[in-house]
């Protein structure tokens, strides 16, 4: 999982070197844009994988074949319905998008060119988060980092190929993106459909009835992951009301963020389907154990974060920028980035505990909590720091997660019902 990570950024980093290469700076800047706004509406989204990750674990658990088509079958019935819907009003989201930007007209023509295209892909990304979260729930990480590959070199060659040769600008890029997306849509079909023989559904899986614990479940899990966006995107935001060498300096250190992100996720997908197993075979014990055994995992690579970031953090902030007074303005949040692994590998990784544990109320409780019983009251104390407070306020958001889910992990282990 953690090398399936890695090809994201780097799939990134190839579509920003092909628009860097175009003869003006607005097709670079107006991709940016579009393509952030559409990732963080599929995050959004991104309760489809938690799903079908702690569902598709506990049916491996149980040996249920059938129970494991059921879960795919109707993650991918949602993912189509929200698919639908998210088309169906485009138009709405462009809007909101070029109001976000209040950008040049040059640059909102580009994120209007883009948009217009990739908005095409969200079937296909969508299911791929039902897809690849069930294919994880199976243990079928090795297949789900060979199809992320693939689909990221498809992705690349199709983005240099469509630009350079035909010309397509901002609309080459993105047509390369939904190609490849439909791609790895349909690798992992075929993956799936190896693992159940052939999909197949009965017509009662898609009665109100049927779908009321999945809708529950996906209900607490958007919560929860709006919640935590709105954090950050306050974060961000307020950055830029402190002025413009806060919100360069954000923009670097949400950069360590994201390299936590590829380590410390792919062991939180690993507890996922293990924990699901586990709960499938009614082993509190089995729980406890593949808890116990993921944090030790998750605090050496934290441990391995820190020590790198607190030794080379000022040559990875001058690779990431040549300004010299920018590199001077964020080398005092050295410190911070240094502790940020450290608090924050215990709520990733008990996410993915009880993401595995299918308990999504708690995970949007303990989010909840965490927001506005911690987040704001610490970014109120520190207020007087500024940009260096926000910061502050989040490592202390971060670890407040971490300890209100073990918390409650502890105690459902003493009152056993860790397994119900």
């Amino acid at each position: 999982m953690i090398l399936s990570n890695l090809t994201t950024p780097i799939m990134g980093l190839v579509d920003t070197a092909v628009l860097g290469h175009l003869d003006s700076t607005y097709y670079l800047a107006g991709a940016s844009v579009s393509a952030l706004f559409i990732t963080q509406l599929y995050w959004l989204c991104g309760f489809l994988r938690m799903t079908s990750t702690g569902l598709s674990g506990q049916a491996l658990g149980e040996n249920d074949v059938a129970k494991a088509n059921k879960t795919l079958v109707q993650g991918l019935y949602l993912s189509v319905l929200l698919a639908v819907a998210i088309l169906f009003t485009q138009n709405l989201w462009l809007k909101l998008v070029v109001l976000l930007a209040n950008a040049q007209p040059a640059v909102v023509d580009v994120i209007q060119d883009y948009f217009s295209v990739r908005i095409w892909g969200a079937p296909a990304a969508l299911a791929n988060l039902v897809l690849i979260g069930w294919l994880i729930g199976q243990q079928r990480a090795g297949v789900v980092m060979w199809i992320q590959i693939l689909g990221n070199l498809i992705n690349a060659v199709l983005s240099v190929y469509l630009v350079v040769y035909w010309q397509l600008d901002v609309r080459g890029v993105a047509l390369a993106t939904i190609i490849a997306e439909y791609a790895i849509m349909g690798l992992s079909l075929r993956a799936s459909k190896n693992i159940v023989g052939q999909l197949s559904f009965e017509p009662s899986w898609f009665k109100l009835t049927s779908l009321r614990q999945l809708l529950a479940l996906n209900g607490h899990s958007f919560v929860r992951n709006i919640t935590l966006q709105l954090c950050l995107a306050f974060l961000v935001f307020q950055g830029m009301r402190y002025g413009a060498t806060s919100a360069a300096i954000n923009a670097i250190l949400l950069q360590f963020f994201s390299l936590i992100a590829l380590g410390l996720d792919g062991v939180a997908y690993s507890a996922e389907a293990l924990v699901g197993e586990q709960l499938g075979k009614k082993s509190a014990t089995g729980i406890a154990r593949v808890t116990s055994q993921s944090l030790v995992w998750s605090l050496v690579f934290a441990m391995g974060y820190s020590a790198v970031f607190y030794v080379f953090g000022n040559d990875i902030i001058a690779m990431l920028t040549t300004h010299t007074d920018l590199q001077m303005a964020a080398s005092p949040y050295l410190p911070i980035i240094a502790l940020l692994p450290l608090f924050a590998h215990w709520c990733f990784l008990l996410d993915g505990v009880f993401i595995g544990l299918t308990r999504a109320r708690a995970m949007q409780n303990s989010m909840l909590i965490s927001a506005i019983g911690i987040y704001v009251p610490l970014w109120l104390l520190f207020s007087y720091q500024q940009n260096q407070g926000m910061w502050l306020a989040l490592l202390g958001f971060l670890l407040a997660r971490g300890m209100t889910l073990g918390a409650y992990f502890i105690y459902l282990y003493r009152i056993k019902k860790l397994v119900v």
